[in-house]
Parts: structure tokens; sequence; C-alpha cells
């Protein structure tokens, strides 16, 4: 199957290559053997050649699958920043599929905070056509002060990926975590990925200051505010990581805060240590 649809695709025979791709049950774990095609085509695209070393920190393939997401879903990508998940995300949902960035509502945050991601409908569409080679009206953009009312409730996932702290510490949670509540559907899903803190962390980690939060944490805020826990994984996990450092998370590369002071050091430990959560709009 998976031959004769790349056969097909190099054709030129379907406009998308999971256009016939039904969305999926939410309770489905399983992929389709077209979808798998489809997430290999998003993935090994040459528009992701400056992205593809850090697939063996992220696992997109792998967490794509264990968040459930499926060509034909309208998935919002939350605080989407340079687009890395947003080259996978934006052509593997297909024709049928919907993609969706959103910013947080930045009234009355930080002039820092309002420059970095406010107004996200005015830049996003055309960056995200150029990353992607889709037309910028196949790609939606907001800031959560200003979604259209007709998107609540028809949304089928809402993934974040390491951006749970920094709506900790900018003080964004609660709204948030509201607005993406009413977003999903009645049986939608939330996917978390987020750097982890030690379970017997300092109080200093635990602010989202250092980028690091338990995800003991993690779970009971995002159930306190209308989700349940449907599984986790340690698709992402990184025990060489202490998740100790002075500097925080982005000490670690891919930004090296410290320099070329212990950089080998560093390169060594790879990536963050991250937890990896689905969870389920509860009504």
């Amino acid at each position: 199957m998976r031959r004769f649809m790349m056969f097909v695709l190099s054709l030129g025979l379907l406009s998308s290559p999971i256009a016939s791709v039904a969305a999926a049950d939410p309770d489905d774990t399983t992929i389709c053997e077209a979808c798998e095609v489809a997430l290999e085509l998003a993935l090994d695209h040459q528009r992701r050649d400056g992205d593809r070393a850090r697939d063996q920190y992220r696992h997109p393939a792998q967490t794509l699958s264990f968040f459930r997401v499926k060509p034909g879903q309208t998935v919002v990508d939350y605080m989407p920043s340079s687009g890395w998940y947003t080259r996978i995300l934006a052509p593997y949902l297909g024709e049928g599929g919907h993609y969706i960035g959103l910013n947080p509502d930045v009234t009355g945050a930080s002039e820092q905070a309002r420059n970095y991601l406010g107004n996200l409908a005015a830049s996003f569409p055309a960056k995200a056509a150029g990353w992607t080679g889709l037309p910028a009206t196949a790609i939606a953009a907001y800031n959560s002060d200003g979604l259209p009312p007709a998107l609540d409730g028809t949304v089928d996932r809402v993934l974040v990926f390491r951006e749970m702290h920094n709506l900790l510490r900018m003080g964004f949670l609660d709204k948030e975590l509201a607005t993406i509540h009413r977003l999903l559907k009645p049986d939608g899903l939330l996917g978390v990925e987020q750097h982890r803190a030690k379970a017997d962390a300092a109080v200093a980690y635990l602010d989202g200051n250092k980028g690091y939060l338990t995800e003991a944490g993690v779970i009971a805020l995002v159930e306190a505010r209308g989700f349940e826990l449907v599984a986790k994984s340690e698709i992402n996990a990184n025990p060489k990581d202490s998740a100790d450092y002075p500097q925080g998370v982005w000490t670690l590369p891919p930004n090296y805060r410290e320099g070329d002071k212990d950089r080998d050091r560093y390169t060594a430990i790879g990536e963050s240590d991250r937890m990896t959560l689905l969870f389920r709009k509860r009504p």
C-alpha cells in the first residue's frame, strides 16, 4: 500500500496525499497506513531541511501519532513561533483539514509580550505560506481575543509545544486554557509537550521562569481547568537532562545561553527532558 501511494503521489494523481483520509475518532489510537504515508511525506519534504536536526529530540512522527492527529482534522497550533511544527502540520492536515495558528490575548500584557505575540493574523499567514508552499488563505491565524465565535466547538486538537511555562509566567494560563476548552469539540483533545522539572524540584524551578515545570504540576493545572488526562508518554524523555541549570532550559541546545562555556557537555546532553501529555475536554 505504501509503495502504491508513493507511486501515485509521484505521478501527481492525487492533489494531496491525504485527500481521501477522513478525520479520526478521538478514541482511535491507531494510525491508518495512508496517514503514515502522508506524515512521512510532510516530514521528508525539503522545506524541513533546516528543521530535521531536531527530529531526534522532538520525535514529530511519534508525537503527532500519540496526539492522534490525522489528516482532515481542524488543529490549533498554540504559539507557533517560527513554524517548526507549522511546516509539518499544515501540509499533513491536507485539503480537508484546517491549520490554525493561535497566540494569546496580549491585552494588558507587557510591551515585550505585545511586540512578540501580538497581531498574529497580520503576519503569520504569509510567513506560513512561504514555509509550506500553501496559499496564505489556507492558513488561519489569530490572537485569542480575535477568534471568530463560529470556531467555538469546532476544533479536533489543540497542541501546545513547550509553551506551558510561558503561559504560566506571563499570566495567560487561566484565560488561554478557558479559550482552548471553548474551541474544542465535545470529544476534542489537548496535546501538551513541556520541559520537565524533576518531581522534587526547588520552588525556583516551578514558576516557569526556568522553562521547566513538574509533570504532576502541569497535570494538576490543566485538570483543574476543565480537562482530564487521557494518556502520557515518554516519547520525548531525556534522562541525561538534570533540569537544574541556573540559566534554565535555555542552557541546553539549541540556545546555549552560556555561549561556549561547557558547550560540549550540553551538546552531549541534547535538548531538554520533556513530558508528553494528552488531555480530553470535559463537558
